[in-house]
C-alpha cells in the first residue's frame, strides 16, 4: 500500500528540526572522529582529549547527513516508521 508523502513546501518548524537534526549529526560526526574523550565538552577541550590517529575524515560527513535529515523529515511526512 503505497503513501502519498506531502509536496508542499517546509514550515517553518519543519525548517528549524531539520537544522536542529543535521546540527546534532554533524556534531555527533566530528565527536565520533576527532575526540578520544570529552564528548560533550564537560571541561574545557585538551590536547589529551583528542585521538592521536584520525579514523575517517571529515569529508564528505555533512553532505550524507544533510541527506539523512531531509530524508527523516520525508519519512515523517509519509508516516512511515523508519527514517533510514
Amino acid at each position: 500500500m503505497e503513501k502519498h508523502v506531502s509536496t508542499a513546501a517546509l514550515t517553518d518548524a519543519e525548517l528549524t528540526l531539520i537544522d536542529r537534526y543535521w546540527r546534532a549529526a554533524n556534531y555527533l560526526s566530528i565527536g565520533q572522529i576527532y575526540l578520544l574523550a570529552n564528548p560533550l565538552l564537560r571541561e574545557p577541550l585538551k590536547p589529551e582529549h583528542i585521538k592521536p590517529r584520525l579514523l575517517g575524515h571529515w569529508g564528505t560527513t555533512p553532505g550524507l547527513n544533510f541527506i539523512y535529515a531531509h530524508k527523516a523529515n520525508i519519512s515523517a511526512r509519509a508516516g512511515w516508521k523508519a527514517t533510514c
